[in-house]
Formats: C-alpha cells, structure tokens, sequence
C-alpha cells in the first residue's frame, strides 16, 4: 500500500516548486505597475495587496481574484504564506514598512531610496544580513538595456579614460509633497553612476532652489568629484518645458550619449582630441579626431521584469544581493550628501565609502548581462 505521505511529495515534485508568496504594499503610481508584471511571473504569486484607499483596493481586486485585500499591514506580516513583500508606497515609509517586513521574517523588495536617511538605510542592510533575509531596492535602471550596453563599453575600455559624465533628467511634474527633487529624481542617476564606475564620489555640491513650494527645491544642479578624477554634473528638475532623461559620457578614446526613450538610446561617437606635448616654448598643438558615429544594437526587453524576476529566483536559490543592497546605501549615501549640501547653501560635502566600494566592484559581472 503506497504511503499517502510519499504520494503527496511524489504529486509536489511532479508539478515542481510552489511560486514564491508576494504581497504587494502600495497602489499608488508605481504599485499596479508591480503587479502587472508579478502576474506574468509564474514564480510568483500575489496573496496579499495592502493599500489604505478602499476604493483601489476594489480596484485591483477585480483584477486579481486570487489575493486577499487589506489595509492592514498587521495581517499581511502575519500570513505565513507570504514569503516576501513588495513596498511601492511614499518615500518617508519606506524605513518603517521594511524594517517590521524583515522582522517579521519576511524577504523585501522596496521602491526607491531604500530609507530616508544613510543610518536607517545601513541599519534595513544589518537587519536583513542578522535575519538571513533578501533586502533589494527597486533601482530599475540597472536592468535597462541600454545602460548595460554603456556598462559594457566602459568594462571594455571602449571609452578609454572618462574624463566627465553629465547628466540632465527634468520633465514637468510630478512634485512631490514629502521630499525635494533630489530625494525623488536623484536616486535615477546616482544608482547609474554607481553601477558604471563601480564607486562612491569623495564629494558633492548642490545648488538650486524651491520655485513652486516652500522649502521643497524643485530644481537642483548636483556636482561629484570621484577619487579616480571623474567629474560629474546631474540636474534634476521638476519644471522644466518638456521630459529628459540624456546623459553625455566624455573618454580619452570615445563619448557616448545615452538619451532615454530615444529611437537610438545609445550613440558612440569617435571623436576626441589629441595634445601633444610642445617641443619648443610656445608651441602649442592640438588635434581633433572626428569619426564614425555608431548606434549598437541594443536589446528589447522590460527592466521591471527581469528586476522582479531576479528577486524572486534569488528568493528561491538563497542568493542575498548584496550587489543591489550596495547600490541602495550608495544611493541614500549621495542624496543625503546632495540634500544637505543644497540646504547649506552649496557647502561642499564628503563622502566616506564604509566598505561599500568593494561591494561595488564585486559584481561586475552584471554587465554581461
């Protein structure tokens, strides 16, 4: 006679591992975003969606039958049966929601910055590390096509030496009511510069100003000086005439200009200029080198999808993206250090590493991709 306890492992393996239990805390903008592609992961499975409006939470019910709604978070941190929860909600909550998910032993993903502070934000990256659990921030530009492609130039020494990088991303819209521009644009670039130079700046300055709303700045121009010589310019504005998001990097060898949302998103240019040393006083020469302009081809494929999809396999294989909980310190590290900068007026500030630069350097494989 079989044993009904052998059938019933028998019948699990045939059918393969159970999804990962997700649940979902935010509806806001960002959220149904998160839930559309989670449907399309079978990996995965929705169980819970928390928001406090009621009226999304019908929302969305309607869509996905198969979760249990709640504004409660209490329940969803309750469920055994959620192994990971996903955080989309106001940027000043982020600290609080993911510190009760990780101690309630749950896996989290959160939206971007991981926490408003650099202290809260090291205190999520021990926490998860003490209770053996997966601490991942949605920095979804490390997985765009395109900014592997310039990852990848810059490995293979395509660029040559890179002189400067400078950066403008401004739309019209959206202000946010809780945090600057800097807390809400910034963290786009600072995560793109990390993950291209696999390091922190050693100082940043920020100018701007608060044009619409009292004491929130609209406009910012932010300023890093790197240790390896790099200088880099990034705005940040939410008032500007219409959306860009165009970033020109200059090398000894090459430039490149990604230009998101572009038909062509990345364009290498050869161009450059040569000097040669001056063999009698006065002698000056300079040459300039300009050459092919080349738009690779680059892949089609959704960030958002292959970011999820790596947080839940890591989930299943016990993999603790301390890659991406790098990224994420990093991160509120330069914001905090842009913000206080542009709050004393311009005051230059220094950044100190704390170890994050190895962790920075250890996954370079990421470009590969």
């Amino acid at each position: 006679m079989l044993n009904p306890a052998v059938a019933i492992t028998d019948a699990r393996e045939a059918v393969g591992p159970q999804p990962v239990g997700i649940a979902v805390v935010g509806l806001g903008y960002w959220g149904p975003n998160l839930l559309r592609v989670l449907g399309d992961n079978l990996d995965a499975e929705v169980r819970w969606i928390c928001d406090l409006d009621t009226e999304r939470l019908g929302k969305y019910r309607r869509r996905h039958p198969e979760a249990r709604v709640t504004t409660r978070i209490a329940r969803v941190l309750a469920d055994p049966a959620v192994d990971a929860v996903i955080i989309a909600t106001p940027v000043h909550t982020h600290y609080h929601l993911a510190d009760q998910a990780l101690r309630a032993g749950k896996h989290v993903f959160v939206e971007k910055p991981l926490a408003p502070s650099t202290e809260l934000a090291d205190d999520l990256a021990a926490l998860a590390t003490q209770r053996g659990r997966i601490l991942m921030c949605g920095h979804t530009f490390l997985y765009s096509p395109p900014v592997r492609a310039v990852k990848r130039m810059i490995e293979a020494g395509t660029l040559g030496d890179i002189f400067f990088i400078s950066s403008s991303r401004v739309n019209l819209g959206l202000h946010q009511r809780d945090v600057s521009v800097i807390w809400d644009l910034g963290p786009h670039d600072f995560s793109i510069l990390v993950y291209w130079l696999s390091e922190l700046p050693t100082a940043m300055r920020a100018v701007g100003r608060d044009s619409i709303v009292k004491g929130i700045a609209d406009v910012a121009f932010v300023t890093m000086s790197f240790a390896s010589g790099i200088v880099v310019n990034v705005e940040l504005s939410w008032l500007a005439p219409s959306k860009l998001r165009r970033t020109v990097l200059v090398g000894s060898e090459r430039m490149v200009i990604y230009d998101d949302g572009a038909p062509e998103p990345v364009r290498l240019f050869d161009r450059g200029v040569v000097y040669r040393d001056p063999e009698t006083f006065g002698e000056y020469h300079l040459s300039y080198r300009s050459g092919d302009v080349i738009s690779p081809r680059i892949d089609t494929y959704e960030p958002l999808s292959l970011e999820l999809g790596d947080f839940v396999s890591a989930i299943r294989t016990g993999e603790q993206m301390r890659f991406h909980t790098a990224v994420a310190r990093s991160v509120v590290r330069m914001v905090e250090a842009a913000d206080r900068s542009l709050r004393e007026g311009g005051r230059e500030v220094s950044l100190e590493d704390d170890g994050i630069v190895h962790q920075l350097t250890s996954r370079r494989e990421l470009a590969a991709i």
